[in-house]
């Protein structure tokens, strides 16, 4: 234990010295995202036996996937705001140690219930890892490079489900679905140890706040969560109940009165959850439509086409082949964004950001040409655009929503892509899982079923073309020819030096705010102009 504790000590002592610091702190982060989103995919596939396993239903047992989605999204503020308040490390290492509890629990499981608890407890814990490790990445980047590191960012979080996919089939197949979670534990702590090792002691996010000077705004916290929750809820009752179902009407109702009740707590709050004033931000108001929406095609139709491989193409009672012809989308898409993070430096954010989500908006016409004539080949194609089209916009968008955000408020600019995207993408596969049930409903034959699927595509382009607007909408970042970050003299670890926030209702300018994340490195203000 003693040579290995001396062994993380003189990594981390290494890492500081490095001038390309910024860079072991982003491997350490995604270390933390790769273990904990291993099983976002290969989870679904394996419920049928999950079921058999703990004698449940397939309808209980799919709150082992829905839960964690809810608990990720109602507890995604609060978290953003916590790691800015106490320190984005603290909730990092929290996070990795917690998340490992629940993959045990999720191990050992005796009942549904139990997996379901701890599948929950997952969620909220993904929430705050993803939220302080993308938080913790952003800060030791400046504005202009953040694209970049954010291009990795998302090769991580579309790579990850597939390497879960490559790796857990055989292992599920070979020993059992809870060998997944076994595994998962000591990734969780070897990221852990690389986090203890690496990670800045006093990253951006921490205040210095006495207890006695805090003033935790609850009331947004709470408003915000039943906001989210009863949207979600009301998505996921939607294909069951239908949209007329009072149920799902009652809580649309609830939500929207929850949203106004958040934003008068938000108004009245000394540290708000989320300051209003980034909401008259073009830079972060479209860029976030965008990826939302983008999301809402993508999640949908990711959901959607193994049904279409399975039901059209008669590839039902074949699950490796339908994974296997699925693994063009996540494969592009993970290989081609940190591409696309190096090319935003040169060409601008906007301009990808509207290529990016114009690919996935033809992505969606393509599905709704494919049928039988045709063949695999225009889905094959299908799945390469939409996988190209989010790869290629993804860094630009979240990098172009984060650089409007002042570094004491990183978490915050973090939870807020995240709680808009989990809204984008459970809208995505409700809503158009929806549209195909009811526009099947009563039609037989292949013709009808293939009408149902080509319908749920075209809305999901519709919805994906509000986000090619939204992109065109936003402004690129505008770079100066100071020298990169690698010329400069290692990271100072030690100091950090917040900007103060906007005051509460005050309008932010459209240009970015100046980057005072690295305390040896100020930048001058530098306007955001259209390129």
């Amino acid at each position: 234990m003693s040579r290995l504790r001396s062994r993380l000590e003189s990594l981390g002592a290494r890492a500081r010295r490095s001038p390309r610091y910024q860079w072991w702190v982003l491997w350490v982060a995604l270390s933390g995202l790769l273990a904990t989103n291993l099983l976002f995919t290969v989870f679904v596939v394996a419920l049928p036996e999950v079921s058999r396993s703990l004698h449940a239903s397939v309808g209980a047992i799919t709150w082992v996937v829905t839960g964690p989605l809810l608990a990720y999204g109602v507890v995604a503020p609060l978290v953003g705001k916590a790691g800015d308040l106490f320190g984005h490390r603290r909730l990092f290492m929290i996070g990795i140690m917690t998340e490992t509890v629940a993959a045990a629990l999720s191990a050992l499981a005796p009942n549904a219930g139990v997996l379901i608890a701890a599948r929950v407890l997952a969620g909220m814990v993904g929430a705050s890892i993803g939220a302080a490790s993308m938080a913790l990445v952003l800060s030791v980047f400046d504005k202009s490079d953040r694209v970049k590191a954010l291009g990795f960012w998302s090769l991580v979080g579309a790579g990850g489900p597939v390497i879960g996919v490559a790796v857990g089939g055989p292992v599920i197949q070979l020993f059992g679905w809870r060998w997944m979670f076994f595994l998962q534990v000591p990734l969780l702590l070897i990221a852990a140890a690389l986090a203890i090792a690496v990670l800045p002691e006093r990253a951006a996010g921490r205040r210095h706040l006495k207890w006695d000077e805090l003033d935790l705004d609850w009331a947004g916290a709470a408003s915000i969560a039943a906001c989210v929750a009863s949207f979600l809820l009301a998505l996921t009752f939607l294909p069951n109940f239908g949209w007329s179902s009072p149920l799902v009407l009652g809580l649309v109702g609830f939500s929207v009165v929850s949203g106004i009740a958040f934003r008068a707590a938000e108004r009245r709050a000394s540290e708000p959850i989320f300051p209003l004033a980034y909401l008259h931000n073009r830079n972060f108001v479209f860029p976030i439509a965008a990826q939302s929406t983008a999301n809402f095609a993508y999640l949908g139709a990711f959901f959607l086409t193994p049904l279409l491989l399975e039901e059209s193409f008669g590839y039902l009672h074949n699950q490796s082949a339908v994974g296997f012809l699925s693994l063009p989308r996540p494969i592009v898409f993970s290989t081609i964004a940190p591409f696309a993070g190096y090319l935003a430096v040169r060409v601008g954010e906007r301009t990808l950001a509207v290529v990016g989500t114009s690919a996935v908006v033809l992505s969606m016409g393509v599905f709704a040409l494919a049928g039988h004539s045709t063949g695999l080949a225009l889905v094959e194609f299908a799945l390469f655009l939409s996988g190209m089209g989010l790869g290629v916009a993804s860094p630009s968008l979240s990098s172009t929503v984060s650089n409007q955000f002042a570094p004491e408020d990183l978490g915050t600019a973090a939870a807020s892509q995240q709680l808009m995207n989990q809204v984008g993408t459970v809208a995505g596969i409700q809503v158009m899982e929806t549209v195909y049930e009811a526009a099947l409903r009563g039609r037989h034959g292949p013709g009808a079923l293939l009408h149902a699927f080509h319908l749920a595509y075209l809305v999901g382009g519709a919805v994906a073309l509000v986000g090619v607007v939204a992109a065109a909408m936003s402004r690129s970042t505008e770079r100066n020819l100071a020298p990169s970050f690698d010329a400069v003299e290692a990271l100072d670890v030690t100091e950090h030096q917040p900007l103060v926030r906007p005051a509460a209702g005050q309008a932010l300018p459209d240009n970015a705010l100046p980057d005072r994340s690295l305390p040896h490195r100020p930048l001058p203000d530098q306007p955001i102009e259209a390129r």
